[in-house]
């Protein structure tokens, strides 16, 4: 299945659950020595803190119609959030379509932050045009980051 043909929707209440089981399985496969089961609290307040400050919370599908990714974005300042895509829909195309779909909501730059110990999305935000722009750390758990920016073309 292409990135385009991906069924994606606006967020929902009721995903609530199911995104925050698939950002703990996502990271957990991602970065050793955290424990993100122990974040789902945090979790769970970010998003409703992202969704209540006009953030875009944008939702991948799985072929049963199931929340298996998610994306939040705000379109306003350009800043993606969140980029999460359940360990089985790698190399799907899930995590292409939700990029695209931030592209079309935040059409001239997005920003975001990576881990730096993340090789494996570091190149994919490469091969979606993304170029890394300075560095940072993450406030949670004081991993190095890297700032990495998307610029249309038009």
């Amino acid at each position: 299945m292409s990135a385009s043909t991906r069924a994606l929707r606006d967020f929902a209440e009721a995903d609530l659950p199911a995104l925050v089981d698939l950002w703990v399985a996502a990271w957990r496969e991602t970065v050793l020595g955290v424990d993100f089961d122990a974040r789902r609290a945090w979790v769970i307040r970010h998003l409703h803190a992202l969704s209540a400050g006009g953030a875009e919370i944008v939702v991948g599908l799985d072929a049963g119609g199931r929340p298996a990714g998610f994306a939040a974005i705000d379109a306003k300042s350009g800043y993606l959030d969140q980029l999460c895509v359940a360990p089985a829909e790698r190399g799907s195309g899930l995590a292409a379509a939700l990029i695209d779909e931030a592209k079309r909501r935040s059409p001239g730059v997005i920003e975001l932050d990576v881990n730096e110990m993340n090789p494996r999305a570091r190149r994919f935000y490469e091969r979606e045009g993304f170029s890394t722009v300075g560095r940072g750390f993450n406030p949670q758990s004081g991993l190095p980051t890297l700032k990495m920016r998307w610029r249309s073309e038009k």
